[in-house]
């Protein structure tokens, strides 16, 4: 049923590109270009989205999520920021590209206060395509910004009608619709027909945010993905090029090489911040298993993969958070 404009939620709507913006080059081919319709247009292009909320939009950036920035991502949260302050928004939709929509998420997550929903949403097929997903997962994340029972809650992704915390997302297939989950914890809703539904409890209310930093680019994180045959090399590489930390994207519970280990340990030792990740898509790095974590002074990233740990990181030492045991302590944090 249509509500009244009266009694309908304001939902602005953010929009940097991404498929969900994308063209199909044909309804047979995956083919497409990526972030080719504008904000306005998109938006007009699906009028159901005024049967649940007063809509209102702003052009953020108009790329593939392969190009999002630092600078990007501050526009966002400053964005963000005036719409928390204007009592008419109820809630916040971000159209994004699904490559690095988790990363986006889990920044905004650790820079925002959580009072007002905030929810990114995306598309894995674009427009034009047989099985177009963009215009459902809209409407979805609309009636989600636009409900009460998602007020104080951490940012969220919404995609294939279901809701996750920006912490614990992940892409996991590169084309399925059924792309994001959690591995760890698990989606915290769903959106069925016309109800948003939290499963209880959903999470623990949100912690306070860190302030973002003050400009991009952010403090420069690496992240060295371990293998086989691995020196160390690329390590040093980082190292000399100025990184102030390193992420370890490391096998099993964030294990690595002989050599590569004590290219870390050297790396330690010139002040740069060492980060023991995982490549593997779920599971938990603990310390002090196979390494020796306090002997090295290394960081663990718990349940946090390497590109959510590298974000975390950044914001981290831009806020004069720097040594290991003040790292360490708020990667433990489960939130």
């Amino acid at each position: 049923m249509q509500q009244s404009t009266q009694e309908k939620p304001t939902v602005l709507i953010l929009t940097t590109g991404g498929t969900i913006a994308g063209q199909a080059q044909d309804d047979k081919s995956l083919g497409y270009h990526a972030g080719k319709t504008s904000g306005e247009a998109l938006i007009a292009s699906v009028p159901a989205l005024k049967d649940h909320a007063n809509i209102e939009v702003e052009a953020v950036s108009q790329i593939g999520s392969q190009d999002m920035s630092d600078k990007v991502l501050l526009d966002l949260a400053y964005s963000i920021q005036k719409a928390e302050a204007n009592p008419k928004i109820s809630g916040i939709v971000i159209t994004h590209g699904t490559d690095t929509m988790e990363e986006t998420a889990f920044f905004l997550n650790e820079v925002l206060p959580h009072k007002k929903p905030v929810v990114l949403v995306g598309a894995m097929r674009p427009a034009g395509y047989a099985s177009a997903d963009g215009t459902a997962n809209l409407i979805d994340a609309v009636k989600v910004a636009g409900s009460p029972l998602a007020k104080d809650r951490s940012v969220m992704v919404v995609m294939n009608d279901t809701i996750f915390a920006a912490r614990s997302v992940q892409k996991m297939n590169t084309t399925n619709l059924e792309a994001f989950q959690a591995p760890n914890a698990g989606p915290i809703g769903m959106v069925n027909n016309e109800h948003v539904r939290f499963y209880i409890p959903a999470q623990p209310k949100a912690q306070a945010a860190f302030i973002a930093p003050s400009k991009a680019p952010f403090p420069r994180v690496d992240i060295i993905y371990s293998h086989v045959q691995m020196d160390g090399d690329l390590i040093e590489d980082a190292v000399q090029k100025g990184a102030k930390g390193i992420i370890l994207a490391g096998v099993g519970d964030g294990n690595t090489s002989a050599a590569a280990l004590k290219a870390l340990q050297e790396a330690q030792q010139k002040g740069v911040i060492v980060v023991r990740s995982t490549r593997i898509s779920s599971g938990f790095v603990n310390r002090n298993v196979e390494v020796n974590d306090d002997e090295n002074h290394f960081v663990v990233s718990e349940d946090l993969n390497p590109q959510k740990s590298r974000l975390l990181l950044q914001i981290l030492l831009a806020n004069k958070i720097n040594t290991p045991a003040q790292i360490q302590k708020e990667f433990a944090k489960l939130y």
